[in-house]
């Protein structure tokens, strides 16, 4: 029993010490550290007076600060917005306006690049192969109306099956090869698991299909190295592991940037123009944007910074995304019990990837109940007096997925509420 009481109040530290650590470090590049400290607890909670719960919002005082830093990071290079980590049309066509480097639209799926081709955005490249033929008709009818959507292979089959339905249509459809960028090891793959593409040879018989095809032309490429752009090197109470990964990521960035040469020299010996090279994300801004063959960078949750990205050494994004859940129970001194809250996000299971409380300061997880389907039990022993009625404010562990639970985003800018806007959801959508 004692055993168990020592683990638990072991989980709790450590659920104390991970909030309180992340939100008191400055950012490396243009700290805003006195303006974050007005966007309080009392701000936020005066802002959204009255309002029902749970809600979403947007701040867009911290995303103008989150854009301001990406153009800064891109230091000239294109910057490719990434549709999954914002979902919603809105702040999509804000992001855009907001500076020329902002150019065209990664897409997660053929149906969504269709909508947003609906919507009035041009240039859209889907980062994930389409397979059914449904999907892929939708794109040759968008097309033979207009629409720019580049379609992602990275197979001879994609290949054909693309070509297949381009030709009932009679159009001809722009294709992008997307290259591995994983770093394999002896009994380790760093990296996700994407395209089987990562030599000149593996890539030489897609791009001669595509050549052959009177429907299909080689528009792109792109590369996603996602053990840099996408994992965190500095959490905190994790030291050895910090170090492993930074270790990995150095020795990943000239083979990435290597392998990526390599196959732009060999779609040029095919005497092949290149409309675009896309690589990298949030993490890999600098690293990617080095690289003298590409064109541009995708970026994505920069812009919202979830709480994922608050772990990274080289860079901080100011939390312009969250969320409210309302206090309805007060089960005993210290613990407040909120309405709604268990809003996962995906990948491999682990703590990290439940949202976590962030305003009042101070504020955590009950690690053995953690954030629940209807309720939410949160610890916390500040001096800010809570009672129910009052909201706790979270960020979702990711950015985009934050939007699949809200049909809405309130956006707030200069102490009120400015705007009610939509996401996907609140669009009637749902693409995968």
């Amino acid at each position: 029993m004692r055993d168990q009481q020592e683990q638990q109040q072991h989980e709790i530290a450590r659920e104390e010490k991970l909030p309180n650590e992340h939100l008191t470090r400055e950012s490396p590049v243009n700290s805003s550290r006195t303006h974050v400290e007005q966007h309080d607890y009392a701000y936020y909670k005066q802002v959204f007076a009255g309002h029902p719960m749970p809600f979403a919002y947007l701040d867009l005082d911290l995303l103008e600060q989150n854009i301001r830093q990406v153009v800064q990071r891109a230091d000239g290079k294109s910057v490719r917005l990434a549709s999954k980590s914002l979902r919603s049309v809105d702040v999509i066509r804000r992001i855009l306006a907001s500076n020329p480097c902002f150019q065209g639209i990664m897409c997660y799926s053929s149906r969504e690049a269709v909508y947003l081709a609906l919507q009035g955005f041009d240039d859209l490249l889907i980062g994930y192969p389409a397979w059914n033929k449904l999907d892929i008709a939708a794109v040759a009818k968008a097309t033979a109306a207009g629409a720019r959507i580049t379609l992602m292979v990275d197979s001879v089959e994609h290949v054909q099956q693309i070509e297949t339905v381009a030709s009932q249509h009679e159009v001809r459809l722009p294709l992008c090869l997307e290259i591995d960028m994983s770093l394999d090891l002896p009994g380790l793959h760093f990296g996700v698991w994407r395209s089987p593409i990562r030599t000149a040879r593996q890539a030489r018989p897609v791009i001669e299909r595509i050549m052959a095809s009177p429907h299909t032309w080689l528009d792109g490429l792109m590369g996603y190295e996602a053990q840099i752009a996408g994992v965190g090197d500095n959490i905190p109470g994790h030291s050895i592991k910090n170090s492993i990964i930074q270790r990995l990521q150095q020795r990943s960035i000239p083979e990435v940037a290597e392998r990526r040469a390599t196959l732009i020299k060999l779609v040029e010996s095919y005497g092949l123009p290149l409309r675009f090279v896309n690589g990298g994300g949030t993490g890999s801004i600098v690293t990617t944007g080095a690289e003298a063959g590409v064109t541009e960078i995708t970026v994505g949750s920069a812009f919202y910074a979830p709480a994922l990205f608050d772990y990274y050494r080289a860079f901080r994004y100011q939390p312009a995304a969250g969320f409210a859940i309302e206090i309805v129970r007060h089960p005993r001194r210290s613990l407040y019990t909120c309405l709604g809250g268990g809003y996962i996000a995906s990948g491999s299971v682990g703590p990290e990837k439940q949202p976590q409380p962030y305003l009042p300061r101070g504020a955590r997880l009950v690690p053995l109940e953690g954030a629940g389907e209807v309720q939410t039990p949160i610890r916390y022993t500040g001096k800010i007096p809570l009672r129910p009625g009052d909201p706790v404010f979270m960020r979702h562990s990711k950015a985009g997925e934050l939007c699949e639970r809200f049909t809405h985003l309130l956006l707030v800018a200069n102490g009120a509420i400015q705007e009610e806007v939509t996401t996907y959801r609140g669009d009637g959508q749902c693409f995968i």
